[in-house]
């Protein structure tokens, strides 16, 4: 089974707007739905705190707390199509920079559920 890891938006988690953190990219990876291309397990669920800047070590700490490291990585759903966008990275920078820290692969979104 593929290992993911999602990378969600700390402001939308705390603001309580319901996604993500919650049912619907839990739901994606257990499903294989959306931008999950198959059922996988959560191997770390990530808050991106403003400005973003703990991120990566952040990721860094989840792999080596869980001892697994993640075949992909997912930016949720909510942190790529965010209204306002992010005031610090775009969602597209946020990845680059992710995979040029970690070298594991970032998919822009988990699950296309409303």
């Amino acid at each position: 089974m593929k290992k993911i890891a999602v990378v969600g938006c700390g402001a939308y988690m705390d603001s309580g707007y319901g996604c993500p953190g919650e049912w619907r990219c839990l739901k994606a990876a257990a499903m294989g739905d959306g931008k999950i291309d198959e059922p996988s397990t959560v191997t770390a669920f990530v808050k991106c705190e403003c400005p973003g800047r703990a991120v990566v070590p952040t990721i860094g700490m989840s792999m080596k707390m869980a001892e697994i490291k993640p075949d992909v990585i997912h930016l949720s759903s909510c942190m790529v199509g965010a209204k306002p966008g992010c005031p610090y990275a775009s969602a597209e920078e946020m990845a680059q920079i992710i995979e040029e820290k970690t070298g594991i692969k970032v998919i822009m979104g988990t699950h296309d559920y409303h």
